[in-house]
């Protein structure tokens, strides 16, 4: 599970930077519509928990407890529920909140097989 972690650390990093503009474009355009929509503040919600699910999965990549895997539970978990309730017209949010989805199932996954081991 440590190449996992290391792999979607990293994927996560770089896609923080792909959703963080697209979460700026879809608030400004949020904004100029006038339509009281807030998914452009969701999408930076989710590019902010992808951002630091990426930076915790990278530092326990090697950790044999359960904490980092509970703390990927939780960062990517919380970005998974406001992306899928709070996308609205910024459609491309269900795609990221897809990932975070994805990376908190092998989390859970990664903690019992952990527990397993032991």
């Amino acid at each position: 599970m440590k190449t996992w972690k290391l792999v979607s650390g990293i994927i996560s990093i770089v896609l923080f930077i792909l959703v963080a503009f697209q979460s700026c474009a879809a608030g400004v355009l949020n904004a100029l519509e006038d339509n009281g929509q807030s998914s452009g503040s969701a999408g930076f919600i989710v590019a902010v928990m992808m951002l630091s699910g990426g930076i915790v999965s990278i530092a326990t990549r090697k950790s044999t407890g359960k904490g980092g895997n509970i703390a990927l539970i939780v960062l990517f978990g919380v970005g998974t529920l406001v992306g899928f309730a709070l996308a609205g017209n910024f459609t491309d949010l269900y795609i990221w909140a897809a990932w975070c989805a994805i990376n908190a199932v092998l989390a859970v996954i990664s903690m019992i097989k952990t527990k397993k081991e032991e």
